[in-house]
């Protein structure tokens, strides 16, 4: 039943997206004529050489009403992120809902099945499509946004994803993806699921072993604030696995690409901002073993590049 009212609610949230949709783009079609005006106003005024009081006036009035236009437009924007938001909340939720019940679909199949390449697959699309941050002028970057840590009182939900510090079978610890299964505030420990389905592992672990990953992207351009810096030592997943590595970075986002089909707006598509960072692996010869995840892979050296 709650999967059932899950996927209605769905629905009237795509079709109130795509009614926002449509009123941006006639939003952005009434404003064009009043920028085709500024322009032409400049040139008439370059050709003239010179600024009167007619150009002042002419000119405050149509950068007055490009600003209420623009913040218009804006705030439609933000009701359609705001929708999206919903939406993937909405799908988690009856994600985690399926799971529990055992019931699943070709979308998701359960996690027995689920081959590593397309796990892969998955972590890459959902690390694309987490949202960018994009507050109001003076808003600061949230906690887990981007670097910002979490509230020292935060608790992650169940689906979160996060990184968990376990033990393997020999007896060494290392960080892993995971995703919450539950918390007790009473025992102050975690359930979690190792994300990688040859593990299918579920394990018990306090707070301290646990750190949330970010919500949101951190935007390089207007919140450099919330991003970790050059030589900043983190815990980087290591490309094709599900285990984390201390690394340093070396090159933080300079700025956003975002992936978007040309009759999206950029502030709906998903926005790409990648770190270059170098791992560090504690070994004492140029050939050495390093579990990830129950999967042994071979390491020719101790430094990587990404």
């Amino acid at each position: 039943m709650a999967l059932v009212s899950a996927d209605s609610r769905i629905a009237e949230l795509l079709a109130e997206l795509q009614r926002l949709l449509g009123h941006t783009q006639e939003e952005r079609s009434r404003s064009e004529h009043n920028l085709i005006n500024i322009q032409k106003t400049h040139e008439r005024m370059q050709t003239e050489n010179k600024i009167s009081p007619y150009y002042r006036t002419k000119l405050r009035g149509l950068y007055t009403t490009a600003k209420a236009d623009a913040e218009a437009e804006c705030n439609i924007l933000r009701k359609a992120l705001d929708k999206i938001a919903e939406i993937k909340s909405l799908l988690e939720e009856r994600r985690i809902a399926a799971k529990i019940a055992g019931i699943y679909s070709d979308a998701e199949p359960p996690r027995k099945t689920m081959r590593r390449g397309v796990l892969m697959t998955l972590l890459q699309q959902s690390a694309m499509t987490l949202p960018l941050w994009i507050g109001k002028p003076g808003d600061k970057p949230p906690p887990l946004c981007g670097a910002m840590p979490a509230a020292g009182d935060y608790v992650a939900k169940p689906g979160d994803k996060v990184a968990a510090r376990v033990k393997a079978v020999d007896g060494d610890e290392q960080w892993i993806l995971a995703e919450v299964v539950s918390y007790s505030h009473a025992a102050n420990k975690y359930e979690v699921d190792d994300i990688d389905e040859e593990g299918k592992e579920r394990h018990t672990l306090s707070r301290r072993r646990v750190i949330p990953l970010p919500q949101w992207k951190a935007n390089p351009e207007t919140d450099p604030e919330a991003l970790f810096q050059r030589e900043q030592l983190v815990l980087a997943l290591y490309p094709q696995t599900t285990c984390f590595y201390r690394a340093l970075i070396h090159a933080p986002p300079q700025r956003v690409w975002p992936r978007f089909a040309p009759e999206m707006s950029p502030a709906l598509s998903p926005a790409l901002a990648y770190y270059y960072c170098r791992f560090l692996f504690h070994m004492h010869s140029r050939r050495t073993t390093t579990r990830c995840c129950s999967r042994t892979r071979r390491t020719p050296t101790v430094t990587h590049h990404r």
